[in-house]
């Protein structure tokens, strides 16, 4: 579906105000925080590289269950990654959820509005 049938809903399924156009300058999402993204990149990056530092785990000792600890130590990172990643889907997701409730907020431009690309004000780039 596209807002050009006039069914009230944008291509991907948002609600968009009758008589209002959608063009490339239409904003889905409000201003990006940073700090959800380096957040969930540090957690991936802990998932990813600590199991890839063998100077961390290449020890027989301690045993558990009869299994050197190089073993049980890459097993574990199995879970841990999953709680990890799922963590970091998490916080990106809530911060995208954000982003779009901001921009539905504050609704699309009006197109008679001012823009910051002509220099009279505006909030975009």
């Amino acid at each position: 579906m596209s807002h050009a049938d006039d069914s009230g809903y944008g291509a991907n399924g948002e609600a968009v105000p009758h008589g209002t156009p959608l063009s490339r300058d239409t904003a889905i999402r409000g201003p990006a925080r940073p700090a959800p993204y380096i957040g969930a990149g540090i957690l991936l990056a802990a998932a990813i590289l600590l199991p890839l530092m063998p100077q961390l785990y290449s020890f027989d000792a301690p045993r558990l269950g009869g299994m050197p600890f190089f073993y049980w130590y890459q097993l574990a990172w199995v879970p841990i990654s999953a709680v990890l990643t799922g963590t970091a889907y998490w916080l990106v997701t809530k911060e995208d959820r954000r982003r779009r409730a901001e921009a539905r907020a504050g609704g699309p431009p009006r197109a008679g509005g001012t823009s910051a690309r002509n220099g009279r004000g505006g909030d975009r780039p």
